[in-house]
């Protein structure tokens, strides 16, 4: 028995270290964001003609509740905060759902259906909702996991300091 409990202990300690590039601070923090481009044949989004704007991409999809649950004031961030370029990635699979779900909800920001998951596995994500803001000069600041509320002061006064300097 006094084997088993410093073995469970290293166990747990290496769960907990692996998990920790899920949180708010993983080590591409700091670094050039992965550029991209990536269109559904209706919407598209060059990560690099955002370049001079802040970017807040948001990793999402129709059927995932969190996402649903922070929809609503990301639409309202992005009508309150138009110098802020929302760009949504949708891993939905069907695109008739996909279409149905953004008029129903009104979605009017940039959203762009990315059934193969490419730029989830370019930015490192494995669960949804992850957004990601990005600075003026393309460089990662923050990384947002779970469901926002996007209209808080704590993360508007960060995304207009940031859009600021």
């Amino acid at each position: 028995m006094p084997r088993t409990k410093p073995l469970l202990l290293l166990t747990v300690l290496s769960m907990l270290a692996v998990g920790c590039e899920r949180g708010d601070h993983p080590s591409n923090i700091g670094k050039p964001a992965p550029q991209f481009t990536v269109s559904d044949g209706v919407q598209s989004a060059d990560l690099s003609k955002l370049r001079g704007k802040t970017v807040v991409l948001n990793l999402w999809a129709t059927w995932c509740a969190p996402c649903i649950e922070e929809l609503p004031s990301l639409l309202q961030m992005q009508r309150e905060n138009p110098n802020i370029a929302v760009v949504a990635i949708s891993l939905d699979q069907d695109d008739a759902t996909y279409r149905s779900f953004l008029s129903r909800h009104h979605v009017d920001l940039v959203t762009i259906r990315d059934e193969s998951g490419r730029i989830n596995t370019l930015y490192g994500t494995s669960q949804i909702p992850e957004t990601y803001v990005i600075d003026r000069d393309g460089i990662l600041r923050r990384k947002f996991v779970s469901a926002q509320n996007w209209t808080s002061p704590e993360i508007t006064d960060y995304l207009k300091k940031l859009s600021a300097s």
